[in-house]
Protein backbone atom coordinates (compact mmCIF):
# COMPACT_ATOMS: atom_id res chain seq x y z
CA UNK A 1 0.00 0.00 0.00
CA UNK A 2 2.80 2.46 0.75
CA UNK A 3 3.99 2.56 -2.84
CA UNK A 4 0.51 3.58 -3.93
CA UNK A 5 0.24 6.32 -1.30
CA UNK A 6 3.71 7.92 -1.34
CA UNK A 7 6.33 8.37 -4.00
CA UNK A 8 9.40 6.60 -2.76
CA UNK A 9 13.08 7.11 -3.34
CA UNK A 10 15.68 5.29 -1.31
CA UNK A 11 19.21 6.59 -1.06
CA UNK A 12 21.99 4.23 -0.03
CA UNK A 13 23.26 6.62 2.63
CA UNK A 14 19.81 7.04 4.23
CA UNK A 15 18.40 3.96 5.93
CA UNK A 16 15.72 2.98 8.42
CA UNK A 17 15.95 -0.38 10.18
CA UNK A 18 13.22 -1.98 12.22
CA UNK A 19 13.29 -5.23 14.12
CA UNK A 20 11.65 -8.16 12.37
CA UNK A 21 9.00 -10.38 13.86
CA UNK A 22 6.12 -9.73 16.20
CA UNK A 23 6.24 -7.86 19.47
CA UNK A 24 3.99 -9.31 22.14
CA UNK A 25 2.00 -6.92 24.30
CA UNK A 26 -0.41 -7.50 27.16
CA UNK A 27 -3.43 -5.41 28.03
CA UNK A 28 -2.48 -2.68 30.46
CA UNK A 29 1.25 -3.18 29.94
CA UNK A 30 3.71 -1.35 27.73
CA UNK A 31 5.70 -2.25 24.63
CA UNK A 32 8.53 -0.51 22.81
CA UNK A 33 8.97 -0.79 19.05
CA UNK A 34 12.49 -0.20 17.79
CA UNK A 35 13.55 1.95 14.86
CA UNK A 36 17.14 2.87 14.04
CA UNK A 37 18.28 5.12 11.22
CA UNK A 38 21.31 6.51 9.48
CA UNK A 39 21.48 9.55 7.24
CA UNK A 40 24.30 11.41 5.58
CA UNK A 41 22.14 13.84 3.65
CA UNK A 42 20.87 15.87 6.60
CA UNK A 43 21.95 17.09 10.03
CA UNK A 44 18.29 17.38 11.06
CA UNK A 45 16.35 14.36 9.80
CA UNK A 46 12.61 14.11 10.37
CA UNK A 47 11.43 10.77 11.78
CA UNK A 48 7.81 9.68 11.53
CA UNK A 49 5.68 6.87 12.92
CA UNK A 50 2.59 5.59 11.11
CA UNK A 51 0.01 3.00 12.13
CA UNK A 52 -1.85 0.69 9.75
CA UNK A 53 -4.84 -1.16 11.10
CA UNK A 54 -6.43 -4.02 9.11
CA UNK A 55 -8.12 -2.88 5.88
CA UNK A 56 -6.97 0.74 6.38
CA UNK A 57 -4.16 2.73 4.76
CA UNK A 58 -1.21 3.85 6.93
CA UNK A 59 -2.16 6.74 9.22
CA UNK A 60 0.21 9.43 10.47
CA UNK A 61 0.83 9.32 14.23
CA UNK A 62 3.77 11.54 15.07
CA UNK A 63 6.96 13.28 13.93
CA UNK A 64 10.22 14.09 15.68
CA UNK A 65 13.22 16.14 14.65
CA UNK A 66 16.05 17.90 16.45
CA UNK A 67 14.14 21.13 17.07
CA UNK A 68 10.46 20.24 17.25
CA UNK A 69 7.88 17.49 17.44
CA UNK A 70 4.28 16.83 16.51
CA UNK A 71 1.84 14.18 17.72
CA UNK A 72 -1.74 13.70 16.54
CA UNK A 73 -4.08 14.36 19.48
CA UNK A 74 -5.45 10.81 19.67
CA UNK A 75 -1.93 9.42 20.22
CA UNK A 76 -0.65 11.95 22.79
CA UNK A 77 -1.77 10.06 25.88
CA UNK A 78 -0.39 6.55 25.33
CA UNK A 79 2.14 6.75 22.46
CA UNK A 80 5.51 8.36 22.97
CA UNK A 81 8.90 8.53 21.33
CA UNK A 82 12.15 10.38 21.78
CA UNK A 83 14.52 11.12 18.93
CA UNK A 84 18.02 9.93 19.79
CA UNK A 85 21.18 10.22 17.68
CA UNK A 86 20.36 7.13 15.63
CA UNK A 87 17.06 5.77 16.93
CA UNK A 88 13.46 6.76 17.52
CA UNK A 89 11.78 3.97 19.53
CA UNK A 90 7.99 4.09 19.91
CA UNK A 91 6.59 3.20 23.34
CA UNK A 92 2.93 2.29 23.77
CA UNK A 93 1.63 2.59 27.35
CA UNK A 94 -1.53 0.97 28.72
CA UNK A 95 -1.66 -1.40 25.72
CA UNK A 96 -5.15 -2.13 24.39
CA UNK A 97 -6.40 -4.77 21.98
CA UNK A 98 -7.07 -2.09 19.38
CA UNK A 99 -3.34 -1.28 19.31
CA UNK A 100 -2.85 -4.44 17.25
CA UNK A 101 -1.55 -3.08 13.95
CA UNK A 102 1.41 -2.78 11.63
CA UNK A 103 3.64 0.14 12.63
CA UNK A 104 5.89 1.99 10.21
CA UNK A 105 8.90 4.14 10.93
CA UNK A 106 9.83 6.65 8.21
CA UNK A 107 12.76 8.98 7.58
CA UNK A 108 12.72 12.27 5.69
CA UNK A 109 15.93 14.28 5.54
CA UNK A 110 15.25 17.99 5.50
CA UNK A 111 15.74 18.48 1.77
CA UNK A 112 13.32 19.81 -0.81
CA UNK A 113 12.88 16.27 -2.14
CA UNK A 114 10.78 14.03 0.07
CA UNK A 115 12.67 10.83 0.76
CA UNK A 116 10.63 8.15 2.44
CA UNK A 117 11.94 4.89 3.80
CA UNK A 118 9.13 2.56 4.76
CA UNK A 119 9.81 -0.79 6.32
CA UNK A 120 7.14 -3.15 7.54
CA UNK A 121 7.52 -3.23 11.28
CA UNK A 122 5.33 -5.47 13.35
CA UNK A 123 1.93 -6.50 14.42
CA UNK A 124 1.33 -6.41 18.15
CA UNK A 125 -0.43 -9.61 19.14
CA UNK A 126 -2.05 -10.53 22.40
CA UNK A 127 -2.06 -13.93 24.09
CA UNK A 128 -4.42 -13.21 26.95
CA UNK A 129 -8.17 -13.23 26.36
CA UNK A 130 -9.26 -9.65 25.76
CA UNK A 131 -12.56 -8.00 25.05
CA UNK A 132 -12.69 -5.93 21.88
CA UNK A 133 -12.68 -2.21 22.60
CA UNK A 134 -12.28 1.06 20.77
CA UNK A 135 -9.16 3.20 21.10
CA UNK A 136 -9.91 6.67 22.40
Amino acid sequence: HCREVWSKEIRAQDTVTQSTGDVIGYEGGSVTLSCTFTTTSSTNPYLFWYIQRPNDPPKYMLRRDKYSNDTVQEYKKRFNTKLNTSSVPLTIEDVQLCDSAVYYCALKPTKHLLIWNFTRHLCTRFHSPLSLNVCK
